[in-house]
């Protein structure tokens, strides 16, 4: 593969994006269900609900009973969402436009029977796995359309192979999905293409910005094709770092980069 000659994301993924009409009511604009959080890791899939929950119309978010605590008090702040306890989770599943899994979840034995028992039950729904479910989930299980977000470790772990934008494309072929290679430089590989993404900046190495990545990619996914929105949410993401990096150099976190990125989608939407 001729790594020059694989065409960048820009803001003409953006532009593409899924619009909401004038005339349009509560539900139309997309309902995305989030699937993650545990004992150990709290902030993870909040940061995911901070995100998604102002790109969709409705976002329902099932974690552990602590999680959903912690995110309760935290509704009337920062985020807008309908908690769902595990044992109703199926119903939600059926009522959303796309599923994210894993933000938050552990490396464990429950985590990979969750994520392969949901994906086994609802193989045509619209999945993004990352984290937790990505780090324990068998690769025969990977559903078609699916979108997947690994760094390099997580792709080595779950295929066997080495962390390449060559073997990204082929897995993405073999499995029929996305696979969005995380790194310093994005590769977002669909079965038949692939593009790059050199967005974003050092200061997005802190913990939790994969999380918003994974939200907004998410999110955008609910209405859109799952590959332009792998493609979007990697140029929006890089971009919010870049416009911070810009403002307040390194110094910031998870939860600026979320603060950013709608002004950043204003931006994109309106500048050519």
């Amino acid at each position: 593969m001729e790594l020059d000659k694989i065409k960048k994301v820009g803001i003409e993924e953006v532009k593409a994006l899924y619009k909401p009409s004038p005339k349009s009511h509560k539900g139309q604009n997309g309902k995305l269900i989030i699937i993650g959080g545990s004992r150990l890791f709290h902030g993870a899939s909040l940061w995911a609900l901070k995100i998604s929950s102002r790109i969709v119309d409705l976002v329902f978010y099932s974690s552990i009973p602590e999680n959903l605590k912690l995110a309760q008090k935290l509704k009337s702040q920062v985020y807008d969402f309908i908690a769902v306890p595990r044992e109703e989770i199926n119903d939600y599943i059926k009522e959303s436009d796309a599923v994210l899994i894993g933000p938050g979840l552990m490396r464990e034995q429950e985590t990979k029977t969750l994520t392969e028992k949901l994906i086994k039950k609802f193989p045509d729904k619209r999945w993004v796995i990352d984290a937790g479910s990505l780090q324990m989930m068998d690769k025969k299980y990977i559903p078609k359309n699916s979108i997947l977000l690994p760094h390099a470790k997580e792709f080595e772990k779950l295929f066997g192979l080495k962390a390449t934008p060559e073997n990204a494309a082929k897995m993405a072929k073999k499995h029929s999905c996305i696979i969005f290679l995380k790194g310093p430089t994005d590769f977002i590989c669909s079965p038949s293409e692939c593009k790059i993404n050199t967005t974003g900046n050092e200061g997005m190495t802190k913990g939790g910005t994969g999380d918003v990545l994974a939200g907004l990619v998410a999110a955008f996914a609910c209405k859109n094709d799952s590959f332009l929105a792998a493609c979007a949410g990697a140029f929006v993401n890089g971009l919010a770092g870049d416009r911070l990096k810009k403002r307040v150099g390194v110094y910031y976190n998870a939860s600026d980069l979320a603060n950013e990125i709608p002004a950043t989608l204003k931006w994109c939407m309106e500048n050519k």
